[in-house]
């Protein structure tokens, strides 16, 4: 019998062969699993027994994932991995900004499955406990959000009020790709969400000042024509 202390994955899948692969890996990493093929039994199971994360094909019979995940996000803030065999830029972007925290084009690697599954619960996890505002730190960079002190190499880094709150995004999301849209609106309002320059200049104005070589950067990762992820770990 599975203990209280094991996190629990919804699988939302109509390929079987994927499912069971997942099954497999979940497994074998101390998961447990709950798998199923509809939106409709999905969302169900979502509701019932709330699980630690949700990983979800967006091609389902019923209905298209990206209902699925502004249904969940009505009520939840659990993690969403999309799985999908869709990989236009456009479809990452309308799956995130729908509130999915991370998107993966079939086929993909169990390692890079499982590392952003461990993401998206420690995201959770640190939201959830609070611990998101304890300093952030990866690297020899370092962000503490409660004094607004940065500092790299221990050395303290000095940034405009609008570098700051770009920063400050992306380390509440950190590990995750934050999308361009996202990112706009958070930092220059929501008449900005089109300005994409604005992001270009100030990300980098960021990476100049936050990394050691800013044209091979280890830290804000662009994720192209998506966004940018900062890297935690």
């Amino acid at each position: 019998m599975p203990s209280q202390d094991q996190p629990r994955i919804l699988v939302i899948e109509d390929e079987l062969p994927i499912r069971k692969f997942l099954r497999i890996l979940l497994e074998s990493q101390g998961f447990v699993v709950t798998e199923t093929d509809t939106a409709a039994k999905g969302i169900g199971h979502a509701v019932a027994e709330p699980p630690d994360a949700v990983v979800l094909d967006l091609g389902l019979p019923d209905r298209d994932g990206l209902t699925v995940i502004q249904q969940l996000r009505e009520w939840s803030q659990l993690p969403i991995i999309v799985l999908s065999a869709r990989g236009r830029e456009s479809d990452k972007v309308a799956a995130l900004d729908a509130g999915a925290d991370d998107y993966l084009t079939k086929p993909f690697g169990a390692g890079e499955f499982m590392a952003r599954l461990r993401v998206a619960l420690r995201h959770s996890s640190r939201v959830a406990t609070g611990i998101e505002s304890a300093p952030f730190q990866v690297g020899d960079l370092m962000v503490d959000l409660s004094r607004r002190e940065v500092t790299l190499g221990g050395e303290s880094v000095r940034l405009t009020p609008t570098e700051y709150r770009l920063l400050v995004v992306l380390v509440r999301n950190a590990g995750k790709v934050v999308t361009h849209r996202q990112l706009l609106k958070d930092v220059w309002g929501p008449d900005s969400v089109s300005e994409n320059q604005y992001l270009r200049v100030y990300m980098g104005q960021l990476r100049r000042k936050l990394e050691h070589d800013p044209a091979r950067p280890q830290h804000l990762k662009t994720e192209p024509g998506v966004g940018y992820r900062l890297i935690d770990e």
